[in-house]
């Protein structure tokens, strides 16, 4: 079966009514986790950007406590974890402030939780690339935001 695009799928959902609608949300969040993620971010918590940015970064403290940083091998793969879901997490906002706000957090958080792990290659590298990655999205925000985003970033020894 063919996947229809995008312009076919919201061409499709113009003709139909809104008790299909809410069948086809409904039908569609019993699929995947991640949709039902998504779809309790949009109907719940899209208006209140604060607090969501907020809840994401108390469950990235939680998660970088409880990396063992005995085993380096296991903190690396426990920090990818962490990361990948932060970075799902910004994917269901899609707002360039929550990806930079959320990313700096986790690598200070990083930084002031795990500080031997970054003498590590492999973690060093993941924090590296994340800031690159910071940079590049700071420059795209207004001049406001990107000054209080640079002295955040500033504060992360890397």
């Amino acid at each position: 079966m063919k996947a229809a695009t995008a312009k076919e799928l919201r061409d499709e959902l113009k003709d139909r009514t809104e008790s299909e609608l809410r069948e086809i949300v409904l039908r569609l969040s019993r699929f995947k986790k991640e949709n039902k993620e998504l779809l309790s971010y949009l109907l719940f918590e899209s208006h209140h950007e604060e607090d969501y940015v907020a809840n994401i970064k108390s469950t990235i403290d939680q998660k970088l406590l409880e990396i063992n940083s005995s085993n380096g091998y296991y903190a690396k793969k426990g920090i990818r974890r962490i990361l990948k879901e932060t970075k799902k997490f910004v994917r269901y906002s899609g707002s360039k402030e929550t990806e930079v706000a959320l990313l700096i957090h986790f690598c200070r958080s990083l930084q002031e939780t795990h500080p031997k792990l970054l003498n590590l290659k492999a973690v060093k590298d993941i924090v590296q690339r994340q800031i690159v990655l910071i940079k590049v999205r700071v420059s795209t925000l207004h001049e406001d935001l990107q000054h209080d985003f640079e002295q955040e970033l500033n504060d992360i020894d890397y």
